[in-house]
């Protein structure tokens, strides 16, 4: 009399259905939040893998250093600290105008900035500041000149492997004292670059400067 149906029924309605396209919207809302979210980490991620390198390799290397000896009056004492730098291996171009020089001795700490004394990038312009008084620099300022420029011009940005220039700092304007760096004093220089690549160097004064004469190199 009656019929036994076992097989199963799907029921489809319009509450089935609206339940089913909200599922789909928020699978696609959430899966492009995922995609954006993943996109931002990436390019930050390079961003700041790329600062990391910047850091260690877009900076200088100091090649040689000597000081220049002068009498101050109460005695002889190193006036001038001149570095010879090049671009570290590795290095992308390193521009003289956006670097800075920290300076720190057993009186003095100073931040110091470039000026371009030498119009020509060459030594003469300097000699002829440095016989007027200071290199025509202040106590927070550095100048320097090019030994060699790989024939592009490009004084005062290092561009070159082949590139070499001379950085020179007043001692006498920076320690304030105008008697420079006397015997045995050391001094801590450190050369940062634009993209926070540093290098640096401690230099001690030599213990005898009695004999030396005026604007005299001693090895530092």
């Amino acid at each position: 009399m009656f019929e036994n149906n076992d097989a199963d029924r799907g029921q489809v309605g319009i509450g089935t259905l609206i339940v089913f396209i909200a599922m789909v919207l928020v699978a696609a809302i959430a899966a492009g939040v995922l995609v954006n979210t993943a996109g931002f980490l990436q390019a930050t991620a390079e961003d700041a893998g790329q600062e990391s390198v910047n850091k260690v390799t877009n900076r200088m290397d100091v090649v040689s250093t000597h000081g220049i000896v002068n009498d101050t009056g109460s005695g002889f004492a190193v006036d001038s600290l001149n570095l010879t730098v090049r671009m570290a291996a590795g290095s992308g171009s390193v521009s003289l105008k956006s670097t800075t020089i920290k300076y720190v001795s057993g009186t003095t700490a100073e931040n110091l900035v470039f000026k371009n004394t030498s119009s020509d990038g060459t030594a003469s312009d300097i000699n002829v500041s440095a016989e007027s008084g200071g290199y025509g620099l202040n106590s927070t300022q550095f100048t320097a000149y090019a030994l060699n420029d790989d024939s592009d011009n490009s004084f005062p940005v290092l561009n070159s492997q082949a590139d070499r220039y001379e950085i020179v700092i007043n001692t006498s304007l920076v320690e304030g004292s105008g008697g420079g760096l006397q015997t045995g004093e050391s001094v801590e220089l450190k050369l940062t670059s634009r993209s926070g690549g540093s290098t640096q160097v401690i230099l001690t004064m030599p213990q005898q400067l009695a004999g030396q004469e005026d604007n005299d190199p001693v090895p530092l």
